[in-house]
C-alpha cells in the first residue's frame, strides 16, 4: 500500500483488529458541477500524510491507541446499473458494522450520491443524520434516477431518518416548501452560522440528539475561502472553527452514539489546501471518537508504534 491508500502513512491493520475502517468510494457519475469527486479517496490520504499524529484540539495522538484498516476502493463496474452498484456499498457498509468490536466507519467520496448506501448498511433503524451542505438535495429524482447526487437528503428522509442540515445555501422553491412542512427536517442555514452567537441555536439542537448519528460532511458546506475545490461550489459557508464546534458538540452529548461519517464532493486540487481539509477533519473526528470511548486510556499498541521516525 502507497501514501495514497493509508490514512497518515500509517500501516494498515487486519480488518478484526482496527478499531478506524476507512471505506473509499471513487464515484462521481451524477455529479451536475465539475467532475473529478472520484478521485477524492486517495487524494485525501496522500494529502493526510502532511498531519502531524499529534491532535492539538484534544492534546493526545489517537493512534497511538488506534489502529486504521482500510477497504479496498469501490468502483462501479462497466455495465453496472445504479441499484446493483448502490447496493454493493451497502452490503460492504453492512458487513463492516457487523464485524463485532468497537468501530468507527469513515467513508470518503466521491459524490454524496453514496451516502445513503452507507446509512443504510450501518444503521438498521432510522437514526439521526447531521449533514453539512450547501444544497437541500431533496428531490425525488433528478436527470432520471432517484440516485442522482441531488436525491441525497430526499433518500435519507424516506428511509424514516432525521435530518439536520447545517450551512444550507441554495435550494429549489419546491425544496424550501418541503423543508418548511416536514417536522423530520431542521436547518440551521448559513447566514446564521457566521459567529458564535448564531451558532448558539444549532450547537444546542446537537446537544439534545438522542440515539445513533450519522454525520455527513459534504465538502461544499464550507465558505470556498477554506475549501476551494469542490463539485458544485456556492458563496458564503462554514468557517474551520465552526466544523471543530460541530464536531465537540457531537460527540460531547453523551446520549448520541455517532456510528461513523461519510466526506464527500471534494475535487482534488494542485494546492491541496481541499484535501488536508477534508484529512484534518476526519482527523478532529477520529480524536473525538477515540476520547469519548477512552482509547486515551488504553495501552500504547496503536498503529503510531509501528511507524519509523526520520
Amino acid at each position: 500500500m502507497g501514501a495514497d491508500d493509508r490514512f497518515q502513512f500509517l500501516p494498515n491493520a487486519a480488518l478484526d483488529d482496527a478499531q478506524i475502517i476507512f471505506l473509499p468510494i471513487a464515484y462521481d457519475d451524477t455529479v451536475c458541477g465539475r467532475r473529478g469527486t472520484a478521485d477524492a479517496p486517495r487524494a485525501i490520504f496522500a494529502a493526510s500524510e502532511q498531519l502531524e499524529y499529534y491532535e492539538e484540539d484534544l492534546g493526545w495522538s489517537p493512534f497511538l491507541h488506534l489502529r486504521p484498516h482500510v477497504r479496498p476502493e469501490l468502483r462501479r463496474a462497466e455495465g453496472e446499473t445504479e441499484t446493483a452498484f448502490h447496493a454493493r456499498i451497502e452490503a460492504e457498509a453492512r458487513a463492516i458494522g457487523e464485524g463485532g468490536g468497537l468501530r468507527f466507519l469513515v467513508a470518503l467520496g466521491g459524490e454524496h450520491s453514496v451516502t445513503p448506501s452507507v446509512v443504510a448498511g450501518c444503521l438498521s433503524a432510522p437514526a439521526t443524520i447531521v449533514i453539512l451542505d450547501a444544497h437541500a438535495d431533496l428531490r425525488p429524482a433528478y436527470k432520471g434516477s432517484a440516485f442522482n447526487h441531488a436525491c441525497t437528503m430526499h433518500r435519507l428522509r424516506e428511509a424514516g431518518h432525521r435530518l439536520i442540515i447545517i450551512g444550507l445555501r441554495s435550494l429549489a422553491d419546491f425544496e424550501a416548501a418541503r423543508l418548511a412542512g416536514d417536522e423530520g427536517i431542521s436547518v440551521h442555514w448559513a447566514q446564521d452560522l457566521q459567529d458564535r452567537a448564531g451558532r448558539a441555536p444549532m450547537l444546542a439542537a446537537l446537544g439534545e440528539i438522542r440515539g445513533d448519528v450519522w454525520l455527513s460532511v459534504d465538502m461544499d458546506a464550507f465558505d470556498p475561502a477554506a475549501v476551494p475545490s469542490v463539485g458544485t461550489p456556492q458563496p458564503g459557508g462554514l468557517a474551520w472553527s465552526a466544523a471543530a464546534e460541530i464536531l465537540r458538540a457531537l460527540f460531547e452529548n453523551a446520549s448520541a452514539s455517532l456510528r461513523g461519517m461519510d466526506v464527500v464532493e471534494l475535487i482534488p486540487e494542485a494546492g491541496q489546501l481541499s484535501q488536508i481539509t477534508a484529512a484534518k477533519l476526519v482527523q478532529k473526528a477520529i480524536s473525538h471518537w477515540g476520547r469519548r470511548h477512552k482509547f486515551d486510556e488504553a495501552p500504547r499498541i496503536g498503529a503510531q508504534t509501528g511507524v519509523a521516525y526520520e
